[in-house]
This record gives C-alpha cells, sequence and structure tokens, in this order.
C-alpha cells in the first residue's frame, strides 16, 4: 500500500476547505483516509490561517513511505520559508 499526503475537498461550492491528509493512493480524493494532518483554508483573510498542520504527523507518515502530492509539497514548502 503507498500512501500519499495530498488535499480532500471539504467546504460549500465557491467557499472551498481541504484537509491535509494521509491517504492510500488508490483511494477516491474524497474517500476514506488513515489520518487527518491538518487544514487548508484557501480564502482565509490573514496569511497564518491559510494552513494549520501537525507537523509531527507529517514527519511520522514520511518516515514510513508517505509520499507528497505535488499541491501540498508545494504548500508545506511555503510554510517553511
Amino acid at each position: 500500500m503507498a500512501v500519499t499526503i495530498r488535499l480532500s475537498r471539504q467546504g460549500a461550492k465557491k467557499n472551498p476547505q481541504y484537509l491535509i491528509v494521509a491517504v492510500d493512493s488508490a483511494k477516491k480524493r474524497d474517500g476514506a483516509y488513515l489520518q487527518n494532518l491538518g487544514h487548508y483554508f484557501p480564502k482565509a483573510k490573514e496569511p497564518k490561517d491559510k494552513i494549520k498542520v501537525d507537523q509531527d504527523a507529517i514527519r511520522s507518515w514520511q518516515a514510513k513511505g508517505a509520499q507528497f502530492s505535488q499541491t501540498v509539497g508545494q504548500l508545506l514548502k511555503g510554510l517553511a520559508k
């Protein structure tokens, strides 16, 4: 089972909210996930409120061999700066 850390869409029409989740790569985008790792709110007013993640859980999944999706990789790269 290959695990991917990716976004799962939540929220209403024209008001997107995303969960950052660890999921089996064969599962659907919004299907069952293994663990919720954080939130991404692209329309948040304050930049600090846009993304909230559990760094320890992400490191744990990376140690187990999980790969980031391209989008999550870019989000977390911007967060590290």
